[in-house]
């Protein structure tokens, strides 16, 4: 298998885009599987999980591999709702080439721009693909219009649609033409896609047809030199050289090409499949992965996609198991093997590789056991004990660490606990399973209350964790009402100074700390410490450092008003005093701990509350309803936008008073109303919460 015709695409978009339906064909086209797979019927192989199957939706991220021409692919399907968003960040990570799915009804949607900025944030060239244009309302140009403007892509479409909608129209959809080659091409049901006929374009839509096609090339000749001269010289241009300068543009992520089709009808998915072959990248395309020395993390070290560079990957996703948890690792260089020992810089530890794996959807593949894996590929490694997500493993001799991957801290908790003594045990190790499984999933133990809290990304996570501990594991446990996590900052700057003035024994201790603490610009920003002692400071090393030391491990422990997380402060300790004697650094913790509190009740302590975007897809006649409904919500409409014979309208609102609003979404439109959520940021929380609020 050359490295050049390896292709790691993900499969990314909105919920119900049809991702997994894109996927289930690409698996039955290629011959990788015999029978198409339904999402309503749960069958298909990527959704295997008894909760996805439930649902109908993707919820854990999967990796299939099959073979399509002289092409081989290892392809992630992803989810779609914003509560899993950390599935798609992390595969986005490790992927070199992306497909992004629209709905040809609903165009762009909330969670499309999501995925779309995760993809710009890796630099993952990508190629459109319009779905769902069998379905009633379906409008092709309109969502290749809604790309550039939305998400600041710049789509060329490389094919059209023969018509739009069901067959009861008077026009429905039946097929592509494909600009690149100037063919009709039709999929025969009867094949359920696999047979493709190419003919000539009917007569009545061959004008349209060059039209397109003129613009595809005016959009191409300001990327490619050799084929705007071809163009003024009145050259013939070929096919061959439309998809060499296509795959040149697309790489730079200058365009995304643009396909068609009905995933469910098995159309336009052969030449998706080729699309990817033509345009997204292989690993020999993509730049030397960089990272830093461990012992010398200020100098850079890159890895060519090469056999015969030392090994380094990277660790993107955890799954745990009886026989040992199974790493999904994506190698960058060098070559893995079997029975061997690496070294995870970023736990200071050395890993053994017992075994290698291939993957099929969330599991093992059947009589995948190998004996190595080259740079490029993505692989399942059982034998690791202490790497977590994001973590490097690499050549035990010549290391290097790799960025890792940043994930949105949680938004939603509630307190759970264990009916008996006898599930305490096994609740704790299972939640300390889920929580190296799930980067977004956290658990802790409040020492006051005694309380386990559960936080994740919403209601739909915290859902699907309630169902995973009573299903999965067998565990008896009570769950309480969800709650929001809040952060706690300050409204104003304020100087204080902190003082210890005690006998302890025979010993008069003493310490004087000045400390300015003020608000940073971003309120959700992490609190930043610096040290501003003059020069001239009488206070020595130790308690200098141990005065700091306070100060951070008092910002890491939570605010004031009720214990949670502080941020967007900035301390600055800009004056202090010390004596000869009993100024050591027990006396310099206390004299920060107590400017710690000074400072945090003098400048005002402020509750945060989360706050979301919310994006509202509805018919006119239902909008001043929902409209009434967000203001009740305290919700702040940013903007509406018409698109047909339905409105858009994106506001912003607490998330405290969104808990169940999908539910009342349907209800006040009765069921026509669509509705999605993603975290925006953090606002003051109004006065009546920040004084009765209860830890």
């Amino acid at each position: 298998m050359s490295l050049s015709n390896l292709r790691n695409i993900g499969i990314i978009a909105h919920i119900d885009a049809g991702k997994t339906t894109v996927t289930e064909r690409m698996l039955f086209l290629s011959g990788a599987k015999h029978r198409v797979g339904r999402v309503d019927s749960g069958t298909t192989d990527t959704d295997d999980d008894p909760e996805e199957q439930e649902r109908g939706i993707t919820i854990f991220s999967a990796t299939v591999r099959l073979r399509w021409n002289e092409y081989q692919l290892n392809l992630i399907d992803t989810p779609g709702h914003v509560d899993f968003t950390a599935e798609v960040e992390r595969c986005l990570r490790v992927l070199d080439g992306a497909v992004v799915v629209f709905s040809a009804r609903e165009g762009v949607e909330a969670q499309s721009e999501t995925v779309w900025r995760q993809a710009d944030r890796y630099d993952v060239p990508r190629i459109v693909f319009i779905n769902k244009m069998d379905r009633e309302g379906a409008d092709f140009f309109s969502v290749v219009s809604d790309i550039g403007p939305r998400l600041g892509g710049n789509p060329v479409p490389v094919q059209i649609p023969v018509g739009a909608g069901p067959a009861h129209v008077s026009s429905p959809f039946r097929g592509v033409i494909d600009l690149v080659g100037m063919r009709f091409l039709e999929f025969d049901p009867e094949s359920e896609g696999k047979k493709v006929t190419a003919g000539e374009i009917p007569d009545e839509l061959l004008d349209e047809a060059m039209l397109y096609r003129e613009q595809m090339l005016e959009a191409l000749y300001e990327f490619d030199e050799p084929l705007a001269l071809a163009a003024m010289e009145e050259q013939e241009i070929t096919a061959e050289q439309i998809r060499s300068a296509l795959r040149s543009a697309c790489l730079r992520r200058q365009i995304q090409p643009v396909f068609c089709g009905s995933a469910l009808h098995g159309i336009g998915v052969n030449p998706l499949l080729d699309g990817v072959g033509y345009y997204l990248p292989s690993p020999l395309d993509r730049p030397p992965v960089e990272g830093v020395d461990p012992a010398h993390p200020d100098q850079t070290l890159s890895r060519k996609p090469d056999p015969k560079e030392p090994f380094c990957g990277l660790v993107f996703k955890i799954l745990p198991a009886k026989t040992g948890d199974n790493y999904w690792i994506r190698i960058y260089s060098g070559t893995l093997k079997a029975n061997s020992r690496v070294s995870c810089p970023n736990r200071e530890k050395k890993e053994n590789v017992a075994q290698l794996w291939q993957i099929h959807a969330s599991k093992k593949e059947r009589d995948g056991q190998i004996d190595s894996a080259p740079a490029g590929d993505i692989v399942c490694v059982i034998g690791p004990r202490h790497a977590i997500t994001g973590d490097t493993l690499c050549e035990t001799r010549d290391e290097i660490e790799l960025p890792s991957i940043s994930f949105a801290s949680s938004v939603l908790s509630m307190a759970i606990e264990p009916e008996s003594t006898a599930d305490r045990k096994k609740l704790y190790e299972t939640l300390e399973m889920l929580k190296r499984q799930d980067p977004t999933f956290d658990a802790s133990t409040n020492e006051e209350t005694g309380q386990t809290l559960i936080s994740g990304m919403g209601e739909l996570h915290l859902e699907v964790i309630q169902h995973r501990l009573t299903r999965d594991f067998g565990l008896k446990v009570k769950f309480y009402k969800p709650r929001v996590n809040y952060r706690e900052t300050i409204a104003k700057k304020a100087k204080v100074v902190g003082q210890c003035n005690r006998q302890i024994g025979a010993t008069q201790m003493f310490a004087r700390l000045a400390v300015t603490v003020e608000p940073l610009e971003d309120p959700a920003a992490p609190v930043i410490v610096f040290d501003r002692l003059p020069p001239e400071t009488t206070i020595p090393n130790g308690p200098r450092t141990a005065a700091l030391e306070e100060l951070r491990e008092r910002a890491g422990g939570g605010g004031l008003l009720a214990g949670f997380p502080l941020t967007g402060v900035k301390i600055s300790v800009t004056g202090g005093e010390a004596h000869e004697e009993g100024s050591d650094e027990v006396a310099f913790r206390i004299a920060a701990g107590d400017a710690f509190e000074r400072g945090l009740q003098e400048a005002v302590p402020t509750l945060l509350e989360p706050v979301m975007r919310v994006e509202i897809t509805t018919p006119d006649d239902y909008m001043g309803e929902i409209v009434g409904d967000l203001q009740q919500r305290r919700g702040m409409i940013a903007k509406t936008e018409s698109r047909g014979a339905l409105t858009t309208i994106v506001a912003h609102a607490p998330l405290k008073e969104l808990f169940g609003y999908s539910s009342a979404i349907r209800s006040l439109s009765q069921g026509r109303a669509s509705s999605s959520m993603e975290p925006l940021g953090y606002q003051p929380a109004p006065p009546e919460d920040a004084t009765a609020f209860t830890f």
